[in-house]
């Protein structure tokens, strides 16, 4: 007897690795919704989104975006540029040299954000979705619609941890939650970009001025936000772009290049930010910018303590108040006991010359203490010279500092005959007080930029940094750890009395006030130091930028009210958890926080 078997046909399962997006969409839909839908909310930025004006931007107008709309036509048009380079279109693979699909997500999540964002505002503000025109129906569903495409696009899923089959209930839920945080992770993630090619140092160059334009476009734009509506939708823009533009592969391409041009990169810096009083109407903003310069300095000097030498100091702000003490006590001002008129460059050596005392003064008994018994101890000095100040009032001891009521009337500063207290006209251009304090803050900020750069580059910097690095190591290489650290503290100390003494002019009254550990406005030691962690320790566009960033973004949360420090600290702890090196780190500390990374040719020593 014969018996015949049939094979049983089996079906093929997919490859574990095979790439998928989050949401089941084939790919070319993906794309095509992604596309589809930038390009309608772009469309939709042309049309009335409300039918009234009673919402800040007048969005009624028809044909000529406003407020909200030209962040989301700024969104959509470069959601819409990353799409396309999605799709191989020649002339844009220069777009996304570390691939398409990360940039793509980011961008359309941004649109999609700013869109919803101001839907909902109008409904809440009008009094529901009654009040919106087409033209907000139609961004809203075509952010919705390009949101589902990005998120379909297909990556690579990480392969799941092994687990125990026995394992509980709990430890099931960690294992699964913990990949699908893994596989969101992977959603987002980009390649690594391709290496720049090299460009006739014009090119390069001309490149390095577009960027410089675009950031002081941007920067302008943010701190001239009339509403609070609007500022809040220039973070989100701002934030989802950056990190579009970041996973794209144009910021790595962009350093790249401004890395082989860093003298030329830093002038061009100076002269954008040169530039910034005269894109003003007034001096409104102009005050804006001489108190982040002044806070940005600050910061500076404390990353060369912090970020150089690995010295935790909580009480930073007190050099800042030495030096503006000790140069208000000697520029005219009828509170001060000694009835004294130094001129600038006197009164600016006396600020910088008593914050180096003190620094040496506290830096020598103390800096044999490391970790949290020398932050201790520099914390307590900050309190000490608050108390101090306010108690040399003439009752509680000597008449010096006036007490608590502090040194009022500090009189402008004249110049060679230049008087910073009145406006001038300089090419057409009217240039109010405070930004003349502007500029000079300005020339006193790249004075200590270059100090920072000589230093860092020096054999004194390498023994920061080894210092930083492992002082127990540095010491067994013959490294004088209590003379370089002295000389850390020293340097900081006097580049922060050098912007004291500006900082006493610009606010006419030094108080005891504005000197303390922690509050609701910087400066202050808490948000210098947050400025230098928040920016990247050991550069130098990092505290700049940092500094920048906590100064402005406080400034316009005030609408938030009691909710203001609440909403500003969980974007900070938000920040550090995600990006814990640091918004411009440099390549040691990066590599500190992403092992997976490659390693570079050439570590930097400073981050410069």
């Amino acid at each position: 007897m014969t018996t015949q078997t049939t094979a049983q046909k089996t079906v093929a399962a997919p490859a574990p690795n095979t790439p998928s997006g989050l949401i089941g969409i084939p790919a070319n839909l993906a794309r095509a919704l992604a596309t589809g839908g930038s390009v309608l909310a772009v469309i939709s930025t042309f049309l009335a989104w409300t039918w009234t004006s009673a919402f800040p931007g007048d969005l009624t107008v028809y044909g000529y975006p406003g407020g909200l709309q030209v962040l989301v036509l700024v969104g959509g048009a470069l959601a819409t540029l990353f799409c396309l380079a999605s799709h191989g279109v020649r002339g844009l693979g220069w777009l996304t040299p570390a691939g398409a699909d990360a940039a793509v997500k980011y961008a359309v999540l941004g649109t999609f954000a700013t869109v919803w964002y101001t839907v909902v505002s109008i409904s809440a503000e009008l009094g529901g979705v009654v009040n919106l025109e087409p033209g907000g129906y139609l961004a809203a569903a075509a952010t919705l619609i390009a949101l589902v495409g990005a998120l379909a696009l297909p990556f690579e899923r990480p392969e799941p941890d092994p687990i125990d089959p026995e394992a509980g209930g709990w430890e099931r839920f960690t294992h699964d939650t913990g990949h699908a945080l893994a596989v969101l992770r992977a959603a987002f993630a980009s390649g690594s970009p391709r290496p720049v090619r090299t460009l006739p140092s014009y090119a390069e160059i001309l490149i390095i001025v577009a960027v410089l334009a675009v950031a002081l476009t941007v920067f302008t734009y943010g701190i001239g936000t009339e509403y609070d509506e609007l500022f809040v939708g220039f973070l989100i823009t701002a934030g989802f772009g950056f990190s579009a533009l970041n996973r794209s592969g144009l910021i790595a391409h962009a350093s790249q290049i401004s890395a082989r041009h860093q003298n030329i990169t830093v002038c061009g810096a100076f002269v954008a930010a040169a530039l910034f009083p005269f894109t003003q109407t007034d001096d409104q903003y102009a005050t804006l910018g001489v108190y982040i310069l002044i806070f940005a300095t600050v910061a500076l000097g404390l990353n060369i303590v912090v970020g150089l030498a690995g010295l935790l100091d909580l009480g930073y702000v007190a050099f800042l108040g030495v030096g503006a003490y000790a140069a208000a006590l000697v520029s005219g001002s009828p509170s001060s006991p000694f009835g004294v008129h130094f001129p600038f460059w006197a009164a600016v050596l006396v600020g910088a010359a008593a914050s180096l005392v003190f620094g040496v003064l506290i830096g020598a008994p103390t800096l044999r203490l490391r970790g949290d018994y020398l932050a201790i101890v520099t914390l307590g000095f900050g309190e000490i010279f608050r108390i101090a100040v306010n108690n040399t009032d003439g009752t509680s001891g000597p008449d010096l500092t006036n007490g608590s009521n502090g040194i009022a009337s500090i009189p402008d500063l004249n110049i060679l005959g230049f008087d910073l207290g009145v406006a001038h006209d300089i090419g057409g251009f009217t240039i109010g007080r405070f930004a003349n304090y502007f500029f000079l803050m300005l020339l006193i900020t790249a004075v200590v930029v270059l100090v920072f750069r000589r230093s860092g580059d020096s054999r004194i910097g390498r023994a920061w940094v080894a210092i930083r690095e492992d002082e127990t190591a540095a010491l067994a290489m013959g490294i004088n750890g209590f003379r370089v650290k002295l000389i850390a503290f020293a340097v900081g100390a006097t580049l922060a009395g050098l912007a004291g003494t500006v900082q006493a002019h610009v606010t006419y009254t030094v108080t005891p006030e504005q000197y303390l550990f922690a509050g609701t406005t910087p400066p202050n030691s808490a948000f210098l130091l947050a400025a230098v962690v928040l920016g990247g320790m050991g550069t130098i566009a990092g505290p700049l930028i940092g500094a920048a960033l906590l100064f402005l973004i406080p400034n316009k949360l005030q609408f938030l009210g009691d909710y203001q420090l609440l909403a500003f600290g969980i974007a900070l702890v938000l920040l550090m958890r995600f990006r814990p090196e640091g918004l411009i780190p440099n390549r040691r500390r990066r590599l500190e926080f992403h092992e997976e990374a490659d390693a570079p040719t050439v570590l930097s020593k400073t981050g410069a």
